[in-house]
C-alpha cells in the first residue's frame, strides 16, 4: 500500500510541474485534463502526508519511551501498548520496569502474566 501511495505522490508532484509548463497552459484541453487529475490526487496526497507525519510522531514517541527512565511513564506506556495489543512493546516496557524498580514485585508479576497471555494466544 505504501508503494502505491508513493507512486501517487510522485505522480502528483509530476502533475504540478507539468501544469506550470507554458505549453501545457496553452493547450486548454490538456491543461483541464491534468488539472482534474491533480485535484483528484491532491485529496489522497494530503491524507498520505498526514499519515506519514503521524507515523513519524509515533516513532519519535516510541524512541523517547525506549530511553525513558521514569517508572510512571513506563507503566503508562506498557498499559497503552497492551490496550493496543502491541505486546512486544509492552513486554519491553515491563522488562525495563523490573530493572528500574527491582524491588516492586508487581512489575515482575505483570511481565510474567503478559508472557503467559502471549503463550496462550499462540
Amino acid at each position: 500500500m505504501t508503494e502505491k501511495l508513493e507512486d501517487i505522490s510522485h505522480r502528483f508532484e509530476e502533475l504540478g510541474q507539468l501544469l506550470a509548463q507554458p505549453e501545457i497552459v496553452k493547450d486548454v484541453k490538456k491543461f483541464s485534463q491534468l488539472s482534474k487529475e491533480y485535484r483528484d490526487l491532491e485529496k489522497i496526497v494530503v491524507k498520505y502526508k498526514a499519515l506519514q507525519e503521524a507515523r513519524r510522531h509515533l516513532q519519535q514517541a516510541k524512541e523517547v519511551l525506549e530511553k525513558e527512565k521514569d517508572a510512571e511513564m513506563r507503566e503508562l506506556a506498557a498499559t497503552v501498548a497492551i490496550k493496543r495489543s502491541d505486546f512486544d512493546t509492552a513486554e519491553r516496557h515491563l522488562w525495563a520496569l523490573t530493572q528500574i524498580e527491582p524491588d516492586r514485585k508487581v512489575h515482575t508479576d505483570r511481565l510474567e502474566a503478559l508472557k503467559r497471555l502471549r503463550a496462550g494466544a499462540k
